[in-house]
């Protein structure tokens, strides 16, 4: 049975008003195919009465795709960069197995996956 979009809003601000005791919770969000971009010549600082300037020529160096995640109890940020926009990228092993993690996040398909879900 699938929830109404009232019940799902009613549980994400319930898990951040009142989070369980010894669990995280999460709000994780990405940006993808962010271009690694590189100027062809160096950047010509500022000096006086001049301002910075820069060629507008650039060399592609493909692309990344940023993760992160607020820590809603502490308010801290873990971010991770990577090349690919999988499932697989988006675990991380080394989340604590005794506490409870419980994690908002957006209808991305990758995120439905049986790995991402347990």
């Amino acid at each position: 049975m699938t929830q109404s979009s009232c019940e799902k809003v009613r549980d994400v601000a319930g898990i951040y008003l009142n989070p369980p005791e010894a669990a995280i919770v999460l709000c994780v969000d990405e940006k993808t195919q962010v271009q690694a971009l590189d100027r062809t010549q160096p950047i010509r600082p500022m000096v006086p009465g001049v301002p910075l300037r820069q060629t507008t020529e650039y060399k592609r160096n493909g692309i990344s795709n940023l993760y992160a995640a607020l820590n809603v109890a502490s308010g801290k940020v873990i971010t991770k960069m990577t090349v690919a926009h999988r499932a697989v990228e988006f675990i991380d092993k080394k989340a604590p197995k005794e506490l409870g993690v419980h994690v908002a996040l957006n209808n991305y398909a990758a995120y439905k996956t049986d790995p991402v879900r347990t």
